[in-house]
C-alpha cells in the first residue's frame, strides 16, 4: 500500500486485523505494528506536492485496498510529511505488498506516482515499529477527530531499554495521579532506524489543546514521587541519547481513509472545491 521503494510499501497506523475491510473503519485500540514512510518536501513546492499525493488514495479508492493512511504535515521541525497506517501484524504489512503484485493495473499507477514525487520530494526514509502498549497510558483517541499530532523520538543507549522503561512506567503513574485525561502510545522501532529508537505519539482535535498538555506535564513533574523521580533521572543521565519532538497537522486530502471515518466530519474529511473566481465584466 501507499509508496514502495523496490518492491518495499510504507506505512501503517489505523488497522486491527490483517483481513479488516475498509467498513470497519479506525483502529479503536493502539494498531499492533506501525510502518512509517517520511518525506521531505522541497523549499516552495508543498502546494503541489499536497495536489500530487492526493493521486496515491485514489489509487488505493479504485483498487479496493483494505488498508488505511494517515498524511501527517509536519507544522515544527523540517519541512516533511509522514504517512502512517496501522497494521495488525508484519504478516499484514506482507499481504499489502502481495495485493500491489497481483494488479497490474495499480502496480503501474503507483510507479507512475513515485515517478512524479521526485519533483516535489528531496529525501525520502521509511521505518517500522511495534506497540509498546506496557508503555503506554491512556484512552485511544477517535482517530477520525483528531487533527493535530505530536511525536517525540527518544534515542536510547545500546543495553538501557531497561532504563527508558522504568522511566515511562513512572511518568504514567505520576499521570494516573494528577493528569488521568492525558493519553499516549508508544512504539519501539525496529527497522529503518538505529537500534533503541522509541516513538510516542500523542493527538489532539485543536492546536489549542497542547496548552493543556504543557500544564498538565508541569503538574506532573511536580508531584513525582521520589521514586518516580529517581527512575526518571537514572534515565536521563545514563540512558538518553536524544529526545526531539515535533508536531504535524493531519492532511485529508493525502490521507486514505474509510467512508465511516469520513462521514463523522465531512466537512473536514471531503470539503468542498473552492468556487472559481469569477472575471470581471468587460466594459462595453
Amino acid at each position: 500500500m501507499r509508496k514502495t521503494m523496490t518492491s518495499l510499501t510504507l506505512l501503517a497506523l489505523m488497522m486491527t486485523t490483517a483481513g479488516s475491510a475498509l467498513a470497519q473503519g479506525m483502529p479503536t485500540s493502539q494498531p499492533k505494528f506501525l510502518q512509517i514512510y517520511r518525506e521531505q518536501v522541497k523549499m516552495g513546492r508543498a502546494g503541489d506536492h499536497a495536489k500530487w499525493e492526493a493521486g496515491w488514495p485514489a489509487a488505493f479508492e479504485k483498487n479496493k485496498s483494505p488498508y488505511s493512511y494517515i498524511a501527517l504535515v509536519s507544522v515544527t521541525g523540517p519541512n516533511e510529511v509522514l504517512y502512517v497506517s496501522p497494521l495488525a501484524s508484519q504478516a499484514a504489512f506482507g499481504d499489502t505488498l502481495a495485493r500491489e503484485d497481483a494488479d497490474p493495473a495499480l502496480r503501474a499507477e503507483l510507479d507512475r506516482l513515485s515517478r512524479g514525487d521526485a519533483e516535489f520530494v528531496s529525501e525520502s526514509t521509511s521505518l517500522q515499529a511495534l506497540a509498546r502498549p506496557d508503555l503506554s497510558y491512556g484512552n485511544f483517541p477517535d482517530l477520525a477527530m483528531m487533527r493535530f499530532w505530536e511525536i517525540s523520538t527518544y534515542r536510547v543507549k545500546p543495553g538501557h531499554e531497561d532504563a527508558f522503561a522504568a522511566a515511562a512506567k513512572a511518568w504514567a503513574a505520576a499521570t494516573a495521579r494528577i493528569a488521568k485525561d492525558t493519553s499516549w502510545r508508544t512504539y519501539e522501532v525496529v527497522a529503518g532506524a538505529p537500534g533503541g529508537t522509541y516513538l510516542i505519539f500523542s493527538s489532539h482535535p485543536n492546536f489549542g489543546a497542547f496548552d493543556k498538555t504543557a500544564t498538565d506535564g508541569e503538574a506532573t513533574f511536580k508531584g513525582l514521587t521520589f521514586e518516580e523521580r529517581t527512575a526518571l533521572d537514572a534515565y536521563f543521565r545514563d540512558a538518553a541519547l536524544s529526545t526531539v519532538t515535533n508536531r504535524y497537522r493531519l492532511d485529508a486530502g493525502q490521507s486514505f481513509v474509510p467512508a465511516e471515518t469520513k462521514q463523522k466530519d465531512p466537512a473536514f474529511w471531503m470539503p468542498k472545491p473552492a468556487a472559481a473566481a469569477k472575471a470581471p465584466a468587460k466594459k462595453p
